[in-house]
């Protein structure tokens, strides 16, 4: 008895002792693939002065959020200079660029490099871009980063744009009746402030090409147009094409003008030819009413003849009626 006590005793131990190995195994397994998830991104904010904790990270995925995106964003906004960490002044200002903002700006489907990437560009060219008002534009659907870069290097834009219209020219007449044939290039700038809510570019043009057609139409002559191209470009840019727009216009400059058809000749010599076949219409018409008038005359040259015949035939019965009544 005392040894089958014994031997069940040391199968027991064994037991444990192999349970115990195992677990260990599990456990240095688990915080195997913990490191490896969690624990290389948890240790390049912390060298980077991100101040990520552990169980940030683990939360971020328990939100369904992607911790490699906020981690990496929030390193380079540390390593640009950007507002990372709350101050008495500003606990929770729009210029915070904080963890929950970023995991804010995933979950709402906002491109979160993007949005860091243009604060970033934002701060070395001297623009004045808080995290906010960017985060704002991205969730409007407008790429910021484009935006930002845009409004440091002028973009600039063929009016009409054939890629989009068709058309390689503006067509437009002047008072003499001359066509004139325009392309034009616009040079705007992204106006941040009204980026959100302002019209597009496609909107400038429409207005650019429309004031462009007007102030040619507006010319007394092609020629004013061909000797001061400039004076066409001082009135489009007097009538404030770019209010109410993300952008603002710096300059237009006609990039080239030819000279089209006369349009006003051709109308004249159209409206000429209308006028003959007018006159032609009116003048057969007039022929037509003359040969019916003929045409009633000689009827009735015809019927007084007859009338006359019938006069002259009651002659000799009256001079017959004379003699018997011997009224000769």
């Amino acid at each position: 008895m005392y040894q089958a006590m014994t031997l069940l005793a040391a199968e027991t131990s064994d037991v444990i002792f192999w349970v115990v190995i195992g677990l260990l195994a599990v456990m240095l397994l688990s915080a195997f693939v913990f490191f490896m998830i969690y624990g290389k991104l948890w240790f390049r904010g912390l060298v980077s002065g991100a101040n990520i904790g552990i169980l940030e990270v683990i939360a971020m995925s328990l939100r369904q959020v992607n911790p490699k995106i906020v981690i990496e964003s929030k390193i380079q906004a540390v390593q640009a200079g950007l507002e990372t960490k709350k101050t008495k002044d500003n606990n929770d200002g729009p210029w915070l660029v904080s963890t929950n903002r970023l995991e804010s700006l995933y979950l709402a489907g906002g491109k979160v490099h993007r949005v860091v990437d243009a604060l970033v560009a934002a701060k070395s060219a001297g623009i004045m871009l808080n995290f906010d008002q960017a985060a704002a534009i991205d969730l409007a659907g407008r790429d910021v980063l484009e935006a930002v870069q845009t409004s440091v290097d002028p973009k600039v834009i063929d009016c009409p744009n054939p890629t989009k219209s068709g058309k390689t020219y503006l067509s437009a007449i002047a008072m003499d009746g001359v066509e004139l044939k325009v392309r034009t290039r616009v040079t705007v700038r992204t106006n941040l402030d009204q980026l959100i809510g302002g019209a597009t570019e496609d909107t400038i043009m429409a207005r650019v090409g429309e004031s462009i057609i007007s102030s040619i139409g507006s010319a007394e002559t092609h020629s004013v147009v061909l000797e001061n191209p400039d004076l066409i470009t001082k009135a489009v840019l007097g009538r404030g094409l770019d209010a109410q727009t993300a952008f603002e216009i710096v300059s237009i400059d006609i990039a080239d003008v030819n000279v089209g058809e006369n349009i006003g000749a051709r109308l004249q010599a159209d409206q000429a030819e209308a006028d003959t076949r007018v006159a032609r219409a009116k003048a057969e018409q007039r022929r037509a009413e003359a040969i019916a008038t003929e045409q009633e005359m000689k009827a009735k040259v015809v019927d007084n003849n007859a009338k006359l015949i019938l006069a002259e035939a009651e002659v000799p019965k009256a001079m017959a009626q004379a003699f018997r009544e011997g009224n000769v």
